[in-house]
């Protein structure tokens, strides 16, 4: 009888990896993790970034739909002109409009409220938004009849709106091709201020008075205005001088403000 040839048992066990391969596996593991994290970590910087910059789209759209129902002007600039009942309609706090040849952007409805933080965060509209509005000094009277008129716009590091451009007359060849800006008020009149000083100074309050004692007073304050210039302008000045400050922020923080200031030389 042949014997019967005695099976194996158990099972046939599974070749171990080697450690090549499981390196290999683990670096997969980490690379696909690593990967994950990182297409999370980009959604989520697109979204805080999107999220960022659609103030400044709404209130760039804001300002342009304004520009397009309240203006009137010919092709090359010329033949300017407001219409404040629809600005008015707008919003009651209208008192004029301030506008650039260049840079051009700087063209605007001016508003004053009953104090300086209001139109830090509101448009024109009213609307919630970082934009803000160009607004007077609430000291200041709203006729432009004071010696110092003082108006505020912000500095935007992502948008060219406002008075983000305002630091354009840091350079002195830009001044002197653009020497003038412009005032449209509401009984009509057009007023032009002619840039005397321009540049960067303290935010401390001396630099911002609009009350003045006497003509030399304000005669004094004059020549620290034109001294804090970055460079010389010769523009008349004296005690019957009206000038316009507008203000703006820098990067400085709260310690600084970027300046430019001008004087009337002609209402029209």
């Amino acid at each position: 009888m042949k014997k019967q040839q005695r099976g194996r048992t158990g099972s046939h066990r599974r070749p171990r990896k080697s450690p090549e391969r499981q390196k290999s596996v683990l670096f997969d593991i980490i690379s696909g993790t690593v990967l994950i994290v990182a297409v999370c970590v980009f959604v989520f910087s697109l979204y805080q970034l999107v999220m960022m910059l659609i103030p400044y789209y709404t209130g760039g759209k804001e300002y342009d739909e304004i520009q397009d129902l309240a203006v009137e002007a010919d092709a090359d600039g010329t033949g300017f002109s407001v219409d404040f009942d629809e600005l008015l309609a707008i919003n009651s706090d209208t008192i004029a409009w301030i506008r650039f040849d260049e840079p051009s952007i700087i063209n605007y409805p001016v508003v004053k409220s009953a104090d300086n933080e209001e139109y830090l965060t509101k448009t024109f509209a009213e609307n919630d938004n970082k934009l803000g509005a160009i607004f007077m000094d609430m000291r200041n009277n709203s006729d432009f009849s004071d010696r110092n008129t003082i108006i505020y716009g912000h500095h935007l590091n992502v948008s060219p709106d406002m008075f983000s451009r305002l630091n354009m007359y840091e350079d002195e060849e830009f001044c002197k091709e653009h020497p003038d800006f412009y005032i449209y008020t509401p009984d009509g009149k057009i007023r032009t201020y002619t840039v005397f000083a321009a540049g960067e100074i303290s935010a401390v309050s001396e630099n911002y008075v609009v009350d003045f004692a006497s003509d030399e007073e304000y005669e004094a304050f004059l020549g620290k205005c034109s001294a804090d210039s970055a460079y010389p302008v010769d523009v008349e000045l004296n005690a019957q001088s009206q000038i316009i400050t507008l203000s703006t922020c820098t990067n400085d923080g709260d310690a600084n403000r970027f300046v430019v200031r001008g004087v009337l030389t002609a209402i029209d």
